[in-house]
């Protein structure tokens, strides 16, 4: 995780050439399935009302998927949850 957070730092602080996006999951990743009914945010963590941050496996490669093909995010990190 620090190795993560220090490129993402290098990223923010110094990268203005290369269109660079940062995709951070939630805290827990599961198997489960694909439901297409997930949340995106940029630096926070997302959780549910519980408190609880996770998100399935199936659906952060939806999203990523989709990043790649309809990219929305330039410079910046974004995440998912439920």
């Amino acid at each position: 995780a620090k190795s993560l957070a220090a490129l993402l730092y290098s990223l923010q602080k110094d990268e203005r050439e290369l269109d660079w996006v940062f995709f951070s999951p939630a805290a827990n990743i599961v198997f489960g399935e694909r439901t297409g009914k997930f949340r995106l945010g940029k630096d926070d963590l997302i959780t549910d009302s519980e408190g609880k941050s996770y998100i399935s496996v199936e659906d952060y490669a939806l999203a990523m998927i989709d990043e790649i093909e309809n990219p929305q995010h330039h410079f910046e990190r974004f995440t998912i949850g439920y």
